[in-house]
């Protein structure tokens, strides 16, 4: 992670282009150690973060370390990462200069967790945003289901269950973003943020940029999403889907049918949880409990990060591996799961 003021400007850039800038602890250490210089300096008044190289943001969190944590039987590492990051993403949220993020390119789970919450969003022609933790066997996190709650209608279910990526357009419309400024001129609002006189703020100075994004894709899904995506359990989502004359619902109803059971119920329930909580640290403390839970006491997630990542076979053995075996009250049980060391201390 590289940290530099160029002029009132606090410049941070994820630097492991070799990994899309995934993070580590050292990285969520190294952003929260500059937020904290930065706030007391009065010649930095703007925040902004981007990512090395031209693939993306950030694709998420160290999953391949979350994954030797576990199977070696730390589960105090693993609580110490997720306290750190999410305390980072509860930071950006909270800060008292604004925060300006370039999600340009791919931008996913830990990347979410730092662009979602900062106080002006830029998406680009290359922006791919998404939360794909069920496809690990895994949930939302980083305050994704704080964001996904509050989407129109029933996208929140669509994205958090199936791990659909949105372009530009989708993010905006879901509320994942703010602005579209071509990847072309991100240099130049990187330089107009510098030396900015006037307009005086950043979000009416990357206004000068924003253009309009094309139609979302979402939007004109809705009709079909919120049909589907409003049934109360998944089982009864994939039979809706499956009796959809859209293509695409029919391809969604097949993405679920491929996906952790249990990662899916409890998705879908926290994502509802979510939309009642009051606020963003609220949203981070129910999935601190739901994380630990999967992480000590669920199978799924070290087989779906084994399938994906480690062995590359693509092929989980889930446990249990169909809804008709999920223990009904799995949600239940894993919403009220207490970690014993708590996140906010």
């Amino acid at each position: 992670m590289r940290a530099r003021a160029d002029g009132s400007v606090g410049h941070l850039t994820l630097d492991r282009p070799e990994a899309l800038n995934a993070l580590d602890l050292g990285m969520i250490d190294d952003l929260a150690a500059a937020l904290d210089r930065w706030e007391e300096d009065p010649d930095v008044q703007v925040i902004l973060l981007d990512g090395a190289g031209d693939r993306g943001l950030c694709a998420g969190g160290d999953v391949r370390g979350l994954y030797d944590q576990i199977v070696g039987g730390r589960p105090e590492d693993t609580g110490a990462f997720f306290r750190a990051e999410y305390a980072l993403n509860a930071r950006i949220a909270e800060y008292p200069k604004p925060v300006v993020v370039f999600a340009d390119g791919i931008t996913m789970g830990g990347g979410i967790g730092l662009a979602g919450h900062a106080g002006v969003r830029v998406v680009t022609e290359r922006s791919r945003l998404a939360m794909p933790e069920t496809r690990i066997g895994f949930t939302p996190d980083v305050g994704g289901s704080w964001l996904l709650g509050r989407t129109p209608g029933r996208i929140g279910e669509y994205l958090g269950l199936t791990g659909a990526a949105m372009d530009a357009a989708d993010a905006i419309y879901a509320g994942f973003a703010d602005h579209f400024v071509r990847s072309a001129h991100l240099g130049d609002l990187h330089e107009a943020l510098v030396t900015r006189a006037d307009p005086s703020t950043p979000n009416e100075l990357v206004l000068l940029f924003d253009e309009t994004a094309a139609p979302s894709r979402l939007e004109a899904a809705r009709p079909w999403i919120d049909a589907a995506f409003s049934a109360p359990t998944v089982a009864e989502i994939v039979d809706r889907l499956r009796a959809r004359p859209e293509p695409e619902a029919v391809e969604a109803a097949a993405t679920l049918a491929e996906l952790s059971p249990t990662g899916l119920a409890v998705t879908l329930d926290a994502i509802r949880a979510a939309r009642e909580l009051p606020g963003l640290r609220d949203a981070l403390a129910q999935e601190y409990g739901l994380v630990l839970w999967f992480a000590v006491t669920q199978p799924d997630l070290v087989e779906g990060i084994r399938a994906q990542l480690v062995d590359k076979d693509r092929s989980p053995r889930w446990q249990p591996a169909t809804f008709a075996d999920l223990a009904p009250d799995i949600a239940a049980e894993a919403l009220a799961y207490r970690p014993g060391t708590p996140l906010w201390g």
